[in-house]
Parts: structure tokens; C-alpha cells; sequence
């Protein structure tokens, strides 16, 4: 299947965890990817894994909620690429505490990344992704957005916006071609959510995470790649009639 030949495709996040495995797939399906993380490390290590796809990668290190890297990395990338037909903006922290112990600098941080970062990248890869006539717009929410998880007040906020920046880029943009799309994962393992990985609370109430349970593998958290599929193909032609909305992907854990 290579529903991405002759596709430019920008992958935030592509050091690690989803947006490593979305990298790796749109090269598996003929796509030509660029992939901007914080992590160097991070993005050799996609590029190992790509192997012998990796003629087809170009990777860099970006920090999205830096305008000036944003607005030199994204004419970069269109550079290298010869335009742009998609952008996905996988890259996201997530951080947890009470939210009465939240300071002002642990919340403008959670958004400077994940929605300003996201409205950065977008606002920067518009003019390619409009040149193209076909151009999409895949942006990562969260099941935080519309579900209660506890201590993470600023990431559900962050998450909320993107939700609305997405719906907001759908209804501007779908008389030039353009579609945009969320993607609402939940209970799904990455390096953010492994273990400790949110850095709850010492004495965070464990018992308030018990309806956070996916019905299905098991009640287990699914990997990476169950969510790549999703966003590949919503981001193809197979996708084309999807615009304005957002996709959970969380195995059943909120009904």
C-alpha cells in the first residue's frame, strides 16, 4: 500500500512514541518525510529504524514552541521537501500537579508546546500546505480534552484548544482544499505515559484512574503505531471526505 507516493509529508514529534511510529509509516507507504523533535538522539534513533526507507527522511532539531526555530525550520523543510501536502503535529509534552500547586510557569509551558506550538507550526506550513491544493492538516488532541483525568489541568486545556483550532482551520481553509483533523488518543503507550511517565503527584489518588481502563487488549495501553495507522489514513486520499472533526482512539475506555 503507498497511499503516500509523491507525498511531502512534516512530522512533529518524530524522536519518539507516536510521532516516530507516524514517521515510519508514512515511509513505509512511499511518503517523503521531514521529522523535527528536541531530541537529537531521538531522531537518530528514527532514523536507524527507518533503514533502508531512511533515503527518503530528513530529520531536525526544532523546538516548536520557539517561533523563530518554528518559522526557519518549516521554510527549511518545505525547502527540502519541494512543498508540503501534509503536516502533522505530533509533538507534545505532558506534565502533572495538583492544580493548586500549578505554577504560572509549569502551565504557560505545557502550552507554549502543545498549543502554541501547534499553532505555530500550522501558521507557518499554511502557505505550502494551500499550495498544493490537497493539503492536510492532522493535529494531536488528547481523551483529556473531553474526560477528566486528574493533576492534569494544563494538558487537558492544552489539548481542548487544539480541538478548537482544528475545527476552526476546517471551516476556514475547506474552500481552498485544505483539510484538518484531530486525533484523540487515550490509553495508549508512549514514553509519556509508561510508567510514571505524566510525573504524577507523590500522593496522587491512584483510585481516580480507575475508569481510565480501555475495554479492549485486555485493558492494556495499545503501542505507538495503533494510533499511526489512524492518523495515515486520514491523512491520504482515503481520508479525503474527513475534515473538522476529531478521532478517539482510546480502545474503548470512554463509552
Amino acid at each position: 500500500m503507498n497511499r503516500f507516493e509523491g507525498r511531502r509529508v512534516l512530522v512533529t514529534g518524530g524522536g519518539s512514541g507516536i510521532g516516530r511510529a507516524t514517521a515510519l509509516r508514512v515511509l513505509e507507504e512511499g511518503g517523503r518525510v521531514v521529522a523535527f523533535d528536541v531530541n537529537a538522539e531521538g531522531l537518530a534513533a528514527t532514523a536507524e529504524r527507518a533503514g533502508t526507507r531512511a533515503d527518503r527522511l530528513t530529520t531536525s532539531v526544532v523546538d516548536i514552541s520557539d517561533e523563530t526555530a518554528v518559522r526557519a525550520g518549516a521554510a527549511a523543510a518545505v525547502e527540502t521537501l519541494g512543498g508540503l501536502d501534509v503536516l502533522v503535529n505530533a509533538a507534545g509534552i505532558l506534565r502533572s500537579a495538583h492544580t493548586h500547586q500549578t505554577t504560572l510557569e509549569f502551565w504557560n509551558r505545557v502550552l507554549a508546546v502543545n498549543l502554541t506550538g501547534t499553532f505555530l507550526m500550522t501558521r507557518e506550513a499554511l502557505p505550502a500546505l494551500l499550495e498544493s491544493g490537497r493539503g492536510v492538516v492532522v493535529n494531536f488532541s488528547s481523551t483529556s480534552a473531553s474526560f477528566a483525568h486528574p493533576y492534569m489541568a494544563a494538558y487537558a486545556a492544552s489539548k481542548g484548544g487544539i480541538q478548537s483550532f482544528t475545527h476552526v482551520l476546517a471551516a476556514e481553509y475547506a474552500g481552498r482544499g485544505l483539510r484538518a483533523v484531530a486525533v484523540a488518543p487515550g490509553s495508549i503507550s508512549s514514553d509519556m505515559t509508561d510508567g510514571r511517565g505524566p510525573g504524577l503527584p507523590g500522593d496522587a489518588d491512584m483510585s481516580l484512574f480507575a475508569k481510565l481502563v480501555p475495554a479492549l487488549n485486555q485493558g492494556g495501553f495499545a503501542p505507538p503505531e495503533t494510533v499511526a495507522g489512524v492518523v495515515a489514513a486520514l491523512a491520504s486520499d482515503d481520508g479525503a471526505f474527513v475534515t473538522g472533526t476529531e478521532i478517539r482512539i482510546d480502545g474503548g475506555t470512554h463509552f
